[in-house]
């Protein structure tokens, strides 16, 4: 992971917020929406613990926060972390926020009712994407909810990979065809088959309560990139 970290340090040093968007992603207000927010009033939100990994600068842990969550981030770059702390400052809300990776979270086991990846862990191989999957199963609490939105091997960077070189079959060596979304990517870049994917988190112990796919357009349609998204249940 040192080549990520290096790759996301330099980024977030040299572009700041420019780096990664400054709201939510879409199908994340989605997914609480459809979970909580019919459900539980703002102020008895405090004792659902929510950990996104990979938070970057904080583009959504300031919005669950804001929602009265009680807010945890992790991620791997430094330099990430000191401009989550501006937007949290920017928003007068507060997360705890650490220093590490998905492939060995410093929590205890059962530690959270809630856990997020936006299309963070997909920086690492294929081994090591189960790793991840196996620990946010432990971390999580029994009948706690994986909200996963990663990378679909029906994207056209993935489909169309030249240059690059796969370092199995579900993984890239990084984005290096110059017309292609993420491109610049110079580490581990992961995808998933939905239907691959929905076996994996079963067989860890998920129930897997909603999959579904959304495609976006880039470069004028000339480029197609699909996302998962996932709601699973730790049972």
């Amino acid at each position: 992971m040192s080549n990520v970290k290096i790759f996301y340090d330099k980024i977030y040093r040299s572009e700041g917020f420019k780096a990664q968007r400054l709201y939510p992603n879409e199908e994340l207000l989605r997914f609480l929406g459809v979970n909580f927010f019919s459900k539980t009033v703002k102020k008895d939100r405090k004792n659902i613990k929510v950990l996104e990994v990979g938070c970057g600068s904080c583009a959504n842990l300031w919005m669950i926060s804001k929602e009265g969550f009680d807010a945890y981030g992790i991620d791997i770059s430094k330099e990430a972390l000191n401009l989550g702390q501006q937007m949290l400052g920017n928003w007068q809300v507060k997360a705890n926020l650490q220093i590490g990776d998905f492939l060995e979270l410093p929590y205890e086991n059962e530690n959270f009712d809630i856990i997020i990846d936006v299309i963070s862990m997909y920086c690492v191989n294929h081994q090591d994407s189960i790793k991840g999957i196996s620990e946010v199963y432990r971390t999580l609490k029994k009948g706690g909810l994986f909200f996963a939105y990663e990378a679909s091997k029906n994207s056209s960077v993935f489909k169309d990979y030249l240059p690059a070189k796969k370092i199995d079959e579900h993984t890239l060596d990084g984005v290096h065809r110059k017309t292609s979304p993420f491109y610049g990517n110079k580490h581990a870049f992961h995808f998933w088959d939905k239907e691959e994917f929905r076996s994996a988190l079963i067989n860890k112990g998920f129930s897997v309560e909603y999959l579904e796919t959304t495609r976006k357009s880039y470069y004028q349609n000339t480029e197609q990139f699909e996302y998962l998204t996932v709601y699973a249940r730790k049972i």
